[in-house]
């Protein structure tokens, strides 16, 4: 068994493929329309394909780690996960690369949704918070690292090193969580995985209006923020007139408020009343996504002015998702793998709807892509007020109401 700061790391590591699934090749888009002979759209829908088979398969990975345990679905989708990617490198075509991307999309989520799960078997309380938040400072260094990195291979080689190099990550990877993984769901404690109770479980959970604000909340945040994801080979390139080697421009000061906001939330944790947490979260999410049209109103599109704004809506962004994400984990308790699945299902459905329809909609001016971001951040405050609301006047006994400011 890992010591608590080792399992943060090895969960990092392992949440760490999403991102750079997503953020290393995004600098590449105008390589791979070259070799592969397809347009900016066709390269678009590689992200898209990737996020929504992502988002249809994590539903998946939370139940069968119920059922099979964590650690062997852990390493099943790793292996998976660096078949699809040398296909990647290996891809001749637009298309077989959209195939080998939705291979990638169903086994990456697994270390997200079994990570958070393996927390919750060990920890409580106070104490996942701070681990949670621990994972996620740790994480925060792959959205930075990984455009940086892949405008670095682009320059000097061709993009399918970065799938090549992809590839070697997910298989170091194997080996070490097949040799310091542990397993932390004993079988007594397993759920069967039938179609029935599948569908009880999904049923039980999505119907759930409790579930649906605040795993909503969570989803609209990090929307405003993907917004920006997907449609920074535009942003960057087009906008602000950089290279495919200064994604960091962008990607530094976004990670940078992800990093110091999960710092601040560990050392919140259980100190800090959860309506004043997310108090001081949504003031930044909606005053640097407001203070962003502000400027794009009055000034056009430039460095540091235009990516300043996205250090701050991170940060409360950060601030705000351990809290919230427990809180959706704990609505029930008896399925917290299926519960992961579902919480990160909504999250990465909508973060798909960002990158196919949303950012090819707005990237074609600045001033709609912050106006975008505003109105994810108001639409994810409106449904934690929602969340507070319910949780006060339909759960908590009329006299208790005000504890729910220090007890969740």
């Amino acid at each position: 068994m890992p010591s608590k700061n080792g399992l943060a790391i090895l969960l990092a590591a392992l949440a760490m493929l999403g991102p750079f699934s997503v953020d290393t090749y995004l600098p590449a888009f105008p390589n791979i329309e070259l070799s592969l002979g397809a347009d900016l759209v066709g390269v678009q829908q590689t992200l898209t394909a990737y996020m929504f088979s992502f988002a249809v398969m994590i539903l998946w990975h939370g139940a069968l780690s119920d059922e099979m345990g964590r650690r062997s679905i852990i390493l099943i989708s790793l292996a998976v996960f660096a078949i699809g990617t040398l296909g990647c490198a290996a891809s001749h075509s637009i298309e077989y690369l959209w195939a080998f991307r939705v291979m990638q999309g169903v086994s990456a989520g697994a270390g997200v949704v079994v990570g958070r799960a393996i927390i919750r078997d060990l920890y409580a309380d106070a104490a996942a918070a701070r681990l949670l938040s621990l994972v996620t400072m740790i994480f925060a260094i792959a959205p930075a690292v990984a455009p940086i990195f892949g405008g670095w291979i682009v320059k000097a080689y061709d993009w399918r090193v970065i799938f090549l190099s992809l590839f070697v990550y997910s298989v170091l990877l194997f080996w070490v969580c097949y040799r310091k993984l542990p397993e932390t769901l004993p079988p007594e404690q397993r759920t069967p995985f039938n179609p029935h109770f599948l569908w009880q479980s999904y049923r039980q959970v999505f119907r759930s209006l409790p579930f649906q604000l605040k795993a909503g909340a969570i989803a609209f945040n990090f929307a405003g923020l993907f917004l920006y994801v997907a449609a920074a080979p535009v942003f960057i390139t087009r906008h602000l007139g950089l290279g495919p080697d200064q994604f960091a421009w962008q990607f530094v000061p976004a990670v940078a408020g992800i990093f110091l906001g999960a710092l601040s939330a560990n050392r919140m944790a259980g100190r800090v009343a959860i309506s004043r947490l997310m108090l001081m979260g949504y003031t930044l999410l909606i005053g640097a996504a407001l203070a962003n049209v502000v400027y794009h109103l009055f000034m056009p599109p430039a460095v540091p002015w235009s990516v300043l704004p996205l250090f701050f809506y991170t940060f409360g962004m950060s601030l705000v998702a351990p809290t919230l994400t427990l809180l959706v984990m704990d609505l029930f308790p008896h399925i917290r793998g299926t519960v992961a699945s579902c919480q990160s299902f909504t999250q990465t459905m909508l973060g798909a709807a960002m990158s196919g329809i949303a950012a090819p909609f707005l990237v074609h001016s600045v001033l709609w892509l912050a106006l975008g971001q505003l109105a994810f951040a108001s639409i994810g405050l409106c449904l934690w007020l929602g969340g507070r609301y319910y949780h006060d006047h339909h759960v908590l006994p009329p006299k208790t109401v005000n504890a729910w400011e220090t007890v969740e």
